[in-house]
């Protein structure tokens, strides 16, 4: 159901209006003047604001001035009398979407809302769908670790230099990738990838360099392979861990000739590549178990990337949370939410083990499943429960001795018991049935203090 806001200082136009327009099945608030009006659009989300142009304390083209800046893609219709009718139009070319009459003709009326609806709906889509064809967003984070990694895009990304970023999985290896692609002189090229987990062996060679017709059973037709797809542009061979070894060799080849043949053909073709490689593998130890060439790595690793996990950059995640919720909603169309402090607590106190990814599919969960604001309780609620962590976001599996575990468990219960009775320590000992000097010693083992506001 869409929103509709109308401004205007006469009673009976917004008694009109509502009147209306919650006939149409539109859910409307009313401002009696412009800077109720203003405050409104702050604190709320609107589809259509109808603005009058004439008001007290604030007119409409002043409001209009203050919209367009605070929501630029939000349908301002402005409501004029004859006598305004140049100021209505002078209104639409500083960004109104469009004016009508007092009084208002109903034709006319409800023609403009629907129109208006339907661009701020092909506006959100167009934002949604330009960030999604857009796949190269920007690296959040202003930790540390990845600092350095902007550092070294920006001296690596203008050379030739092949590139192989290591890393767990959901941690943003394609994005690494996507980045120096895009930064590079060949940013104008395309920029081809290949999941080399994702094919089977038999046909990652056919994948990679192509075949010709007839080639093999099912070749009923030449194929372009990925390398020629990248000429000049640069090529991504995501999870290289996991290619067969004799593709490793054609590749090695390819890279070594900068040139390739295709699958059943004899004519070599050259090639104008920049390869960037990712795995989440150790290749060194796999290059010991025979699983991957050592030449190979040595070809590929001239510049080592690796991007840390989510928990060894905890302090990005208000950052990444922030971001992600903002895209969340505005690809739902829902109402701007918010995650409170002790919610964006709770989540760096989490184990990621998803990294960046599983932090996205978190926030979306919340973001769907709770109110306007996003409490720490939400947290526990839609995301720790259940997940294989306790109430206080920690990981079950880092516990590696049952002792381990059942000191961090009576740790977490003195606290919180603590913490109910404001820290009175007679009163906590009595209700847990135990010595109040019992407690004390407790509370020294684990370090419990109050802390100090």
């Amino acid at each position: 159901m869409a929103k509709i806001l109308i401004v205007d200082d006469e009673k009976g136009i917004r008694r009109t209006l509502r009147e209306i327009l919650e006939y149409e099945g539109y859910e409307v608030n009313e401002a009696q003047d412009g800077i109720e009006g203003l405050n409104e659009l702050k604190l709320n989300n609107y589809d259509v604001v109808f603005l009058d142009i004439k008001m007290p304390r604030m007119d409409g083209l002043e409001v209009l001035a203050q919209v367009v800046k605070l929501k630029p893609d939000l349908p301002i219709i402005m409501i004029s009398g004859h006598g305004d009718m140049e100021t209505a139009v002078k209104a639409v070319k500083d960004g109104a979407f469009d004016f009508i009459a007092k009084p208002p003709d109903l034709n006319r009326l409800l023609i403009t809302i629907r129109n208006a609806l339907e661009k701020s709906t092909l506006i959100t889509e167009t934002k949604t769908l330009k960030r999604k064809v857009k796949k190269t967003r920007e690296i959040i984070g202003k930790s540390l670790a990845i600092n350095k990694i902007k550092e070294t895009i920006i001296r690596v990304a203008p050379t030739d230099a092949r590139v192989l970023v290591t890393g767990k999985n959901g941690t943003g290896k394609e994005l690494v990738a996507r980045w120096i692609h895009q930064k590079s002189h060949r940013a104008a090229g395309p920029m081809v990838e290949v999941n080399c987990a994702a094919i089977p062996s038999e046909l990652i060679e056919s994948e990679l360099f192509g075949h010709e017709k007839g080639s093999f059973t099912s070749a009923h037709k030449q194929r372009i392979g990925k390398f020629e797809l990248a000429n000049g542009g640069t090529l991504f061979l995501d999870e290289i861990g996991d290619m067969s070894l004799s593709a490793q060799a054609k590749v090695l080849r390819a890279l070594q000739e900068n040139r390739i043949t295709r699958v059943g053909g004899d004519k070599e073709i050259p090639v104008n590549v920049r390869i960037v490689a990712a795995t989440n593998k150790d290749l060194k130890k796999e290059i010991e178990e025979k699983k991957f060439r050592e030449d190979l790595y040595h070809r590929l690793a001239v510049i080592l990337l690796h991007v840390p996990t989510l928990d060894e950059r905890k302090e990005d995640i208000p950052l990444l949370a922030d971001i992600f919720v903002g895209e969340i909603c505005s690809d739902y169309n829902v109402k701007a939410k918010k995650l409170t402090k002790n919610a964006m607590s709770a989540l760096q106190a989490m184990h990621w083990s998803g990294n960046v990814r599983e932090l996205h599919n978190v926030v979306e969960r919340l973001v769907i499943l709770s109110e306007e604001e996003i409490t720490e309780e939400d947290v526990r609620r839609y995301v720790v429960s259940g997940s294989g962590q306790t109430e206080n976001g920690f990981d079950i599996d880092q516990f590696q001795k049952f002792q381990e575990f059942k000191d961090f468990a009576e740790k977490s219960f003195l606290e919180f018991k603590l913490k109910k009775n404001a820290w009175n320590v007679s009163k906590t000992a009595e209700e847990i049935e135990i010595q109040r000097s019992h407690l004390y010693s407790k509370m020294e083992k684990y370090s419990l203090k109050r802390e100090k506001v």
